[in-house]
C-alpha cells in the first residue's frame, strides 16, 4: 500500500512537471487537445494536460520583417520595371494566424507582389518613379485589409527599388541633361536681362541727376543775373539821382557809358587797324560828366 501511494505521488509530480510550460515574453503558444484547438498560452507560467494536450506551434508576436524579392511589372504606358520591397507585420491573433492560413509568410509575400503589379499597372512610368509614397500607402491599405482575416496587422510597406530598363535610364539621363542645360540658359538670359535693367536704371538715374544739376545751375544763374540786374538798376538809380541833382541827363550818361565801353572793345580787337572818332566826342563826354 505504501509503495502504491509513493508511485501515485511520483506519477502526479511527473505529470505536473510535464504539464508545466513557461512561455517567453515575445511568444504565444497554441495548445491542441485530441487534434483540436484547446487554448492559447500567454507569456509566463502555464499548466497543460501532458497526456491529452500538446503545444501545436509557438508563434512569435513581435513585429516581423518580410523581404519581397525583385519582380518584373509593366506600367500603363508599357514600360517594364524591376521592383522589390519590404513588408513589416505583426500577429495580433495567433489562432487566426495559425488556423486561418496555411503559410502566413508565403501568403503575405504573394499578396504584396500581386498588389504591386496591380498598382503599378495603373500608373505611367513617370508616376511610378515619382509617387513612391502613394504606392506605399496604397499597398499598406490593401494588405492590411486582406490580412485582417489572418489575425495579422500590416504596420508598414516600403518599395525599396524601382529599376527601369537601361534604354529608359539612358533616355531619362539625356532628358535630365537637356533640362539642366535649358534651365542654365534661362538663368543666363534672366541674369543678362536683370543686368540690362540695372544698367538702364543707372543711366536713367544719371540723366535725372544731370538734369537736376542743370536745373539747379540754371536757377543759380538766373538768381545771379537777377541780383546783377538789381545791382545795375540800383546803380542807375543812384546815377540818375546824382545827375538830377547836377541837372544832367541820365539817358545821355548811360548812352555815353556804353559808347565808351564799345570803343574800348573795338580797340582791343586784333582786327582793328584804326578807330574813327566823331569830332564832337570830347564835348559829348564833357557834357556827360559835367556837373
Amino acid at each position: 500500500m505504501i509503495y502504491f501511494s509513493v508511485a501515485i505521488g511520483i506519477f502526479v509530480i511527473f505529470m505536473i512537471i510535464k504539464g508545466v510550460r513557461i512561455v517567453p515574453q515575445a511568444e504565444n503558444w497554441i495548445v491542441e487537445r485530441f487534434g483540436k484547438y484547446s487554448s492559447t498560452l500567454n507569456p509566463g507560467l502555464n499548466l497543460i494536460n501532458p497526456i491529452f494536450s500538446r503545444v501545436a506551434i509557438k508563434i512569435d508576436i513581435r513585429e516581423s520583417v518580410l523581404d519581397l524579392p525583385k519582380q518584373g511589372t509593366i506600367t500603363s504606358d508599357n514600360a517594364s520595371l524591376e521592383v522589390d520591397g519590404i513588408v513589416y507585420f505583426k500577429i495580433l491573433d495567433p489562432y487566426k494566424a495559425y488556423y486561418g492560413i496555411q503559410n502566413l509568410h508565403y501568403a503575405i509575400q504573394n499578396l504584396a507582389q500581386t498588389n504591386i503589379r496591380s498598382i503599378l499597372g495603373r500608373m505611367t512610368l513617370d508616376e511610378s518613379l515619382s509617387s513612391r509614397e502613394k504606392i506605399n500607402a496604397d499597398l499598406l491599405h490593401t494588405l492590411d485589409e486582406a490580412t485582417d482575416a489572418w489575425g495579422t496587422k500590416i504596420t508598414r510597406v516600403e518599395i525599396k527599388d524601382i529599376q527601369p530598363p537601361d534604354d529608359i535610364v539612358n533616355a531619362m539621363t539625356l532628358q535630365m541633361r537637356a533640362e539642366r542645360e535649358k534651365r542654365a540658359r534661362i538663368l543666363e538670359a534672366e541674369a543678362k536681362k536683370e543686368s540690362a535693367e540695372l544698367e538702364a536704371q543707372g543711366v536713367k538715374r544719371a540723366q535725372i541727376l544731370a538734369a537736376e544739376a542743370r536745373k539747379e545751375s540754371a536757377e543759380r544763374d538766373a538768381e545771379a543775373r537777377e541780383r546783377l540786374a538789381l545791382a545795375e538798376a540800383k546803380a542807375i538809380q543812384l546815377v540818375a539821382d546824382s545827375l538830377k541833382t547836377s541837372h544832367g541827363d541820365p539817358l545821355t550818361y548811360l548812352l555815353g557809358q556804353e559808347y565808351v565801353k564799345g570803343l574800348v572793345k573795338l580797340g582791343d580787337s586784333a582786327n582793328s587797324k584804326f578807330v574813327l572818332l566823331p569830332p564832337d566826342l570830347l564835348e559829348s563826354v564833357k557834357s556827360i560828366f559835367k556837373k
